[in-house]
């Protein structure tokens, strides 16, 4: 079984080459906000407890969401393994998630990076707010702060996985073909 992290800056296009991703190699999506909702809508227990922790305005804790990814690691059948997207974003969830592979006999495969530069990351989600009618994507102000959040709290997962040997560092710069030829070529050596 393979566990790929899809990691990168916002606007970076992991959504946009996730599905490619998941067909090629035969994988299993797991984007933590679609993993949240469709726990909230199956009415499961870890779901009506992150249901009830958004409604009173706070976080999902890790622990909750370590959960959801746990069942769906064991879930899951008929795929080569998992394409995780939005997680893990810190050092204690990457650690986290390294028990929970070892837990089947594994460990992360790769943390696939899609880089950009900043002012790529605010042309391109001020371009996405535009198509989405993202408003609060809209505001520089606000897309500033998601970059600088990515750099202090995301970016320390680049070392975290460099030391473990596991980071393959994707040009996310061109067209969707470019950047997806690049992303399976460095797929098909692992």
């Amino acid at each position: 079984m393979k566990y790929y992290v899809l990691f990168g800056p916002p606007g970076a296009g992991k959504g946009t080459q996730a599905g490619a991703m998941v067909d090629r190699y035969h994988l299993c999506h797991l984007s933590t906000g679609e993993l949240l909702r469709s726990e909230i809508a199956a009415g499961t227990e870890l779901g009506m407890q992150a249901k009830a922790l958004i409604e009173a305005g706070n976080l999902v804790p890790d622990e909750v969401v370590e959960g959801m990814i746990e069942s769906k690691f064991l879930n899951t059948k008929n795929v080569e393994g998992f394409l995780l997207d939005g997680f893990p974003r810190t050092i204690a969830q990457a650690e986290a998630l390294d028990k929970l592979v070892a837990k089947t006999g594994e460990s992360v495969t790769a943390c696939v990076s899609l880089m950009i530069p900043d002012a790529l990351i605010q042309e391109r989600i001020a371009h996405r707010a535009n198509i989405e009618g993202r408003a609060d994507d809209a505001r520089p102000e606000v897309v500033q702060n998601r970059i600088k959040t990515y750099h202090a709290k995301t970016e320390p997962l680049i070392e975290f996985y460099k030391a473990a040997g596991k980071y393959k560092e994707i040009d996310g710069v061109g067209s969707i073909d470019e950047v997806r030829e690049r992303i399976f070529a460095e797929m098909d050596r692992l």
